[in-house]
């Protein structure tokens, strides 16, 4: 007698855990700071909290910092923060894996675009304007769909927090901290993202950077599941 085939895995549970998927983002994030601190006027795209203060250097007058370049970068995130929203009104309901695959594929699609953008018009003010409305609203879309998602401690692109926790319930604080692991894995992996971007955007340029961060969030498109 045959013994029957052990049977096949939820949908939800195939493929890599979200919050290896949420690290792997956060170093695209890292990637992504790099080229536009660096390579686009000292101004964020993930990190809306610097952008903010340099929002204000910028209205301030200090030299080196731009209100129309942060004022687009604001703008555009928080329209890709709103279409991360109504996909999630959309999407949220229904299985995980299906609502971040999604998301994923559209920042993969946000990022390529524009790796083509730096490579076909470099150097070119306007080429500036559209890297960082790519990026800003990519990064928009998918910090919208984290805060979502839920996962502790795991924001991708914000580390306030979770330094905070990681001194306050270490052993010399309150000695309740149960997420060390994951968050010190937050603090290591957007470090090497921003080293990585910072090599990459001095030695290559501005598309080869943008590139590996489309590939990466391209790949976790495919293989992310549902399940923390």
């Amino acid at each position: 007698m045959t013994t029957p085939p052990p049977p096949a895995p939820e949908p939800e549970t195939r493929g890599v855990r979200l919050v290896a998927v949420l690290l792997t983002l956060t170093v695209v994030s890292g990637l992504i700071d790099a080229v536009s601190y660096l390579g686009l006027g000292r101004v964020f795209t993930a990190n809306m909290t610097g952008n903010v203060v340099v929002l204000g250097f910028a209205a301030a007058g200090a030299p080196g910092f731009s209100v129309p370049l942060t004022a687009t970068s604001l703008t555009c995130f928080l329209c890709g923060a709103v279409a991360g929203g109504r996909a999630a009104a959309r999407f949220g309901g229904g299985p995980r894996r299906g609502w971040a695959r999604r998301i994923l594929a559209a920042e993969a699609v946000l990022l390529g675009g524009a790796a083509g953008v730096a490579f076909a018009w470099p150097d070119t003010s306007g080429t500036r304007y559209a890297l960082i409305a790519l990026t800003a609203f990519a990064l928009g879309l998918r910090n919208a769909t984290v805060r979502k998602l839920g996962i502790p401690d795991l924001t991708t692109t914000v580390l306030t927090m979770t330094l905070t926790g990681l001194a306050s319930e270490s052993r010399l604080g309150d000695a309740t901290g149960h997420r060390s692991p994951r968050r010190t894995a937050a603090v290591v992996a957007m470090v090497a993202g921003a080293c990585a971007g910072a090599w990459l955007v001095l030695h290559q340029g501005l598309a080869v950077p943008l590139l590996i961060a489309a590939a990466m969030s391209g790949v976790l498109a495919m293989v992310a599941s549902g399940r923390e």
